[in-house]
Order: C-alpha cells, then structure tokens, then sequence
C-alpha cells in the first residue's frame, strides 16, 4: 500500500504559518482581519488536530492550503482594496459582467469561486470513511455540503455587518454596492466546486490506496 508523503501537508502549514504572521503585522483594519481570520483558523485548526487519526491527500491538502493562504491576503487588506487590478482587467476582457462587472475589485468574486475546492475534501472524506461507496455519490454530496456552507458564511456576514453597523461590518460584508453581491457569491462557490469534482473528482478511487494509520 502507498504510504502518503506527509511532507506536503506539514509544508504547506508551514508557509501558511509564515504568510498568517507576516500579514498579521498591520492590517488595513484589526477588526475586520480578526472577522476574516477567526473563520480561517477554525478549520485549520481542526485540520491539525486532527491529522494524527485522518490524513487527507495530498491533492486534498494542496487545494486547502492554497485557498486558506489566498483568503488570509484578503483578511489583511480587506477584500475591497487587495492589489488586483490586473487580474480584474483580464477577468473583465472575459466580459463576465454579471459576477465580475467593471469597476470592482474582484479579489472577493474569485475568493468564493476558490471556495469551491473544499467540495473535494470533504468527498474524499465521506468516500474514505465508507459513509457512501460511490464516488459520483460523494462528489455530489461534496458539492450540497459546500454550497450549504456558502449560505451558512453569507448569513454569518449579514449578522456581523448589522451588528457591527460600521465601516468594518460592510468591509467584512464586501458587497461594494453590489445589491446581488450575496446570491452572486453563492453562485461562484457552488461553481467552484463543480470544477474541482470535474477536474479531480476521477482521482478520488485512487485515495483508497492510501494506508493511514487507525484508516
């Protein structure tokens, strides 16, 4: 049986420890970095715990780390005002007006779209732990469970903004006058995850063959 490369994992922790330290240094809002990153550390903290008893594929971890370590950039400028004119000029030139339209930072827009990839975690981890035997099956509950998530965080913004009623409620909201900018989100999330189970969903068979300790 193949062994997985615990390497990646312990790794990508690493860069993120780095990259979570280094833009922890100040924020364009301390409130709002605390709103954005509080929702961050939450799964990476469960990741860890519980690493000794479940170890993801390394795909799995790949995917992750990277969207944890792209959501953090956004935790310390806010999603409104991250660096990202070029990449919403090019997602403009793709006249995809309706989810990214002229004039707005799209860092948030792609965010939810990268959302997405955790549809495949969590297939995995039903299809390794025998909750289904099908991987089509766990695809499909990979994508219900993260759009169910997508309406879950959106709600969870709304609270934070009407609670706070300030300019660090409608930063962590981002809706930047977008009145769809909710359903939009969703919208990309779902999509997201769609993708990856297209993309890596016929890997998923091959995660049986890794030996995990107590798996």
């Amino acid at each position: 049986m193949k062994k997985i490369n615990n390497h990646v994992p312990l790794i990508l922790l690493g860069l993120y420890i780095v990259e979570f330290i280094v833009l922890a240094f100040h924020p364009y809002d301390r409130e709002v970095w605390w709103a954005e990153n509080i929702t961050i550390l939450i799964p990476v903290a469960l990741l860890v715990i519980t690493y000794r008893w479940f170890r993801f594929s390394n795909l799995s971890y790949v995917l992750m780390g990277l969207f944890l370590m792209y959501h953090t950039v956004g935790g310390h400028f806010t999603f409104e005002r991250t660096p990202f004119d070029v990449f919403s000029q090019f997602l403009n030139s793709l006249h995809l007006g309706f989810l990214f339209p002229l004039g707005r930072n799209n860092f948030d827009r792609v965010g939810h779209y990268f959302v997405g990839v955790f549809a495949y975690p969590f297939a995995e981890l039903i299809y390794r732990k025998k909750i289904v035997s099908s991987v089509k099956t766990a695809l499909f509950f990979g994508i219900i469970a993260l759009g169910f998530w997508a309406a879950f965080y959106e709600i969870v913004e709304m609270v934070f903004a009407i609670q706070d009623g300030g300019s660090a409620g409608q930063a962590f909201l981002g809706s930047q006058g977008d009145v769809w900018d909710a359903q939009k989100d969703m919208a990309l999330d779902i999509l997201g995850a769609i993708t990856v189970c297209v993309f890596f969903g016929w890997r998923l068979k091959l995660t049986k063959k890794i030996d995990v300790k107590d798996n």
